[in-house]
C-alpha cells in the first residue's frame, strides 16, 4: 500500500505531542508552535522573494519611479550589491527557518520530557542575533520612530514576519506559565522581531525608500 499522508488520528481534535501524549489541538502548546510554523511559512515567502527566479522582487522598485537612462545606468552600478544583499538575506533567514524547526522541536516537548530531545538549540542563538542587528542598524542607521509597515514588498513582507514573531512570543510565555520552556527560546523569539524590523529598514535604506515614519519612540530616546 502506498505511504499516505494523512493518518486520521486528529479526527477527534486531539494531536501528538514529543514523547507520545496526546494533547487537544487547542492546547497552548500546539498554539504556540501553530504560531512558529506560521512564522517559518512567512519567512519562506520572503526567501521566494528573493531568488533571482522571482523576477525582480528584490530588485530597484524606486526606479520604476526614474527616467529611462537613470533606471539603466542605476541597474548597472548596483547589480552586484544587489546580488550579495540578495545572498546576505537569504543565508540569514535559512538559518532562522533550521533555528525555528528546533525551537518547535523542543517547545513540543514537556519541560519533564526534555533532556531527552535530541534536537539542541545551537549555542550563542541570541548574540548571534544581536550581533547580526547590530552589524544592519551600522548600515541602515538608528531607530528613533514607530514605521507604518509598508514601503517595499520586502519590507513589508518583513514587518508581517515581525507580527507573526510578535504573537509567537505571546503565545510562548502563555505556555510558558503552565510549563516553563527554556530561558533562551523566550529570549531568542524576542530579538527575532527585533530583528525582522531592522532587516526592514535595511531593505528601505539600501533602495532608497523613505521611512513612513509616525512617532518618536519616546521612551528609547530617553535612554
Amino acid at each position: 500500500m502506498a505511504h499516505r499522508i494523512y493518518t486520521r488520528t486528529g479526527d477527534q481534535g486531539m494531536t501528538g505531542i514529543h514523547g507520545g501524549t496526546r494533547v487537544p489541538k487547542d492546547d497552548p502548546r500546539i498554539e504556540a508552535n501553530g504560531n512558529l510554523d506560521e512564522l517559518n511559512c512567512q519567512i519562506g515567502v520572503i526567501r521566494s522573494m528573493l531568488s533571482e527566479r522571482c523576477g525582480g522582487c528584490f530588485s530597484e522598485p524606486r526606479a520604476l519611479f526614474s527616467g529611462r537612462e537613470e533606471k539603466q545606468s542605476r541597474k548597472a552600478s548596483e547589480t552586484d550589491t544587489g546580488a550579495t544583499e540578495r545572498a546576505l538575506f537569504d543565508e540569514i533567514l535559512h538559518t532562522i527557518q533550521k533555528n525555528l524547526m528546533t525551537v518547535m522541536s523542543q517547545v513540543a516537548t514537556p519541560s519533564a520530557e526534555r533532556d531527552k530531545n535530541p534536537n539542541e538549540l545551537p549555542q550563542n542563538l541570541v548574540t548571534d542575533c544581536e550581533a547580526m542587528m547590530d552589524a544592519l542598524t551600522a548600515e541602515a542607521g538608528p531607530s528613533r520612530h514607530f514605521i507604518l509597515p509598508g514601503g517595499t514588498p520586502l519590507a513589508a513582507q518583513l514587518q508581517m514576519a515581525r507580527a507573526i514573531c510578535r504573537r509567537a512570543e505571546r503565545r510562548l510565555w502563555a505556555l510558558h506559565r503552565i510549563d516553563p520552556l527554556p530561558e533562551v527560546i523566550l529570549q531568542y523569539i524576542n530579538r527575532l522581531s527585533d530583528l525582522l524590523f531592522v532587516m526592514a529598514r535595511h531593505e528601505l535604506a539600501r533602495q532608497d525608500w523613505p521611512e513612513d515614519r509616525w512617532q518618536a519612540f519616546a521612551y528609547k530616546n530617553q535612554l
